[in-house]
């Protein structure tokens, strides 16, 4: 899939990628960060335009962030049906309540796959959105010009680049659900204590 959208991008430019980071920001499972940091590569090969590559990208996803924040928002009663009842659902609102700003910046570029759940939380929680839309904006700029950056930079080795950007990304979400396991057990145990 991702080689027939690298191919579908060279074809069609920089609206193309716009409308995927778009989707890509609504939550559908696409290879967004390669394709940013492709794009940056392209540029750098002269396939794009950097004037309208990096503004189009960065608006498209802030679009489709700001989306899937409304629909937190507005649909947050099914929302809460469909997720409220699961204990990390709880517990990242809890989480949300005390990191709101962090989080959102940070899942737009370190940990992209919690960037869903923290748009939905932060429309749920009622999170302001102008808030929202200025560490969002802070985040996706950092991912579309840090990101395509790194693949400019590197130009034809841009492959490389993405590689170790996702293992450093699947390393620290394994370092955050490994925080978080031991949270649950200090928390299991404490209550277990307790009791006894």
């Amino acid at each position: 899939m991702s080689d027939f959208l690298l191919t579908q991008i060279i074809n069609y430019g920089a609206p193309l990628l716009g409308v995927i980071l778009l989707i890509g920001g609504l939550g559908a499972p696409l290879p967004c960060t390669l394709l940013v940091i492709a794009a940056g590569a392209f540029v750098h090969q002269g396939v794009l335009d950097w004037r309208i590559t990096a503004p189009l990208s960065l608006v498209c996803v802030l679009l489709g962030d700001s989306l899937s924040y409304a629909l937190g928002f507005y649909a947050h009663q099914k929302v809460l049906a469909h997720f409220g009842a699961l204990p990390q659902w709880v517990q990242a609102e809890e989480a949300f309540q005390k990191w709101g700003a962090l989080s959102i910046f940070s899942s737009r570029f370190l940990v992209t796959a919690i960037a869903l759940p923290v748009n939905l939380i932060s429309g749920t929680t009622r999170y302001p959105f102008q808030k929202f839309f200025l560490y969002d904006l802070l985040g996706e700029t950092v991912w579309i010009f840090g990101y395509g950056g790194l693949g400019y930079a590197f130009g034809s080795q841009w492959e490389i680049v993405n590689e170790f950007l996702s293992n450093f990304g699947g390393v620290l979400l394994g370092l955050f659900c490994f925080g978080w396991g031991i949270k649950q057990a200090w928390n299991w145990k404490t209550k277990n204590a307790r009791s006894i």
